[in-house]
């Protein structure tokens, strides 16, 4: 099993807590962190996560974090030695999503930021199921601690993101995609696109899970990641 440390990359609107299981069962094997998103666009987020960064590391991100994930792969891929992205799009915003996001955004500076958070990922991109609302609760709770400006800020990053498909599909990093299956913002079928575009990747389904995989099903996604970590890296 390789060590270089593991950065974890939030989603839209998550902190820490989004990935709290696999950051305290991996935590035991090498060093992990868990970064912030900050930056009005992906690439500044991208150019700050490189900064802060060890000289070689693994990479895991959701959803806006993916995001990122795949411009620092863009970057700097000699300092990545491998890639993990859950729930994620590797295209650009779609001009029906971008017009959703202007009123959202003036709701949320009003003080709507929970009825905006619950129509950015509404009950059925989630999971049904008792755990769903202890999900959207928390979902909820990250949302309030980041705040309205960073709903803005990384609102408006994901409405400028660029399309990263050549990007992953010249890369010779190993790379893990893992997707909820009823994920309804990121469908499980561009994850198994992507993992055919890729020319290093495993795809992996999450049952019982659906936009929030690490929270819905935290030990299938920290399972998968122990595979992932633990798979012999490619030779260059």
């Amino acid at each position: 099993m390789q060590d270089d440390p593991l950065i974890f990359l939030p989603g839209f609107m998550c902190d820490a807590r989004l990935f709290w299981h696999p950051v305290q069962e991996l935590s035991a094997d090498r060093s992990v962190t868990v970064a912030r998103l900050r930056g009005a666009t992906i690439e500044e987020m991208a150019a700050r996560v490189l900064a802060e960064a060890p000289p070689r590391f693994a990479l895991v991100g959701h959803w806006l974090g993916g995001v990122v994930a795949m411009d620092v792969l863009r970057r700097a891929p000699e300092r990545v030695s491998q890639i993990a992205l859950i729930d994620i799009s590797s295209l650009p915003e779609t001009p029906q999503m971008a017009g959703k996001r202007e009123p959202r955004m003036v709701r949320a500076r009003t003080g709507r930021l929970d009825e905006v958070m619950l129509e950015e990922i509404p009950a059925e991109a989630l999971a049904p199921g008792e755990t769903r609302p202890h999900v959207q609760a928390l979902l909820l709770e990250m949302a309030a601690a980041l705040g309205p400006d960073t709903f803005i800020e990384q609102s408006r990053a994901l409405m400028r993101r660029p399309d990263f498909q050549r990007t992953l599909r010249s890369t010779r990093t190993r790379a893990m995609l893992m997707c909820g299956e009823y994920d309804q913002i990121c469908p499980p079928r561009r994850h198994e696109f992507l993992a055919e575009l890729m020319p290093h990747a495993t795809y992996r389904l999450i049952l019982g899970a659906g936009h929030l995989s690490p929270l819905e099903q935290p030990e299938k996604i920290t399972q998968g990641l122990r595979d992932w970590l633990d798979a012999p890296l490619l030779l260059a």
